[in-house]
């Protein structure tokens, strides 16, 4: 059973997405659980675990709405205000709903790239380590050297670093990628998600190849045990289809045994999360 742990949602007439005037036509439009259904038969994939995209507590009210009307998502990875005095209160709510997995914020798109280093905003994931509750972080590699620090003040906080921190794979650069993710990598309560990977290669000219020396570094720092994947359906679709991205990551992850492969397209997200 294969279990896609990142994949959105967004409905424009209901949310504003100023990100979207970034990337190109391709993506401003709605895209729906109808829309993701055929594409996961047609793959194989089963159940999925949808991420924020819109930073707002009423995005992830919708989220949690479309859950429990959709069997095959298995979980919501939403937001809250961490710097809000009030977030333990929210997350208290939040946890009353079954589908509610997780939190993230859009960390790579704040103008300081110390934006998480902030009291308000650790005294927030202090909230959700007292709970239990996982958190995606969402980086570029500049971003990296900020997570051990994370981790050490906030000690117990389970995360998992999302799109393998989007390293620049159409220039083939591995370092200082390669280093800093493999420092983040020595804590054993962070996980990584095999995901986002053909939006930062070449999107007209991409090939496996290219993404391979990438998973093949994951897999040595993380281990199987810590690798999850993930399809970034519908922002792939900018470089690439759904099953192109479920095939690629079968490709460049099919040297490992049946088991391992088990825990890396399933087991690890269903137990990170909860599912």
């Amino acid at each position: 059973m294969i279990v896609d742990s990142h994949q959105h949602f967004w409905e424009l007439s209901r949310f504003e997405y100023p990100w979207l005037g970034e990337v190109g036509p391709v993506l401003k439009r709605d895209f729906l659980p109808d829309h993701l259904l055929l594409l996961l038969k047609e793959a194989g994939v089963e159940r999925t675990v949808v991420v924020q995209a819109h930073q707002s507590v009423d995005e992830t009210c919708w989220l949690l709405d479309l859950a429990r009307q959709k069997s095959f998502i298995a979980g919501v990875v939403g937001w809250v205000d961490l710097k809000d005095p009030g977030v333990g209160e929210t997350l208290d709510e939040l946890l009353q709903e079954p589908f509610f997995k997780g939190v993230r914020h859009v960390w790579h798109d704040e103008p300081n790239d110390d934006w998480i280093m902030q009291p308000e905003v650790i005294r927030g994931l202090k909230e959700l380590a007292k709970r239990q509750i996982p958190y995606d972080f969402l980086t570029f590699p500049r971003h990296l050297k900020f997570i051990p620090r994370i981790l050490e003040e906030v000690p117990g906080l389970c995360a998992v670093v999302d799109h393998i921190s989007k390293p620049p794979i159409a220039r083939g650069d591995l370092q200082p990628w390669r280093r800093d993710l493999s420092r983040v990598a020595h804590e054993t309560n962070v996980s990584c998600k095999v995901s986002g990977m053909v939006t930062e290669a070449d999107h007209q000219n991409w090939a496996v190849h290219d993404l391979r020396p990438y998973v093949e570094a994951v897999l040595e720092m993380f281990g199987c045990k810590r690798l999850m994947f993930g399809s970034d359906w519908p922002v792939c679709t900018l470089a690439a289809s759904y099953g192109e991205v479920v095939a690629a990551a079968l490709e460049t992850l099919g040297g490992v045994s049946a088991k391992q492969k088990e825990a890396l397209f399933g087991g690890n997200a269903e137990r990170f999360y909860n599912l």
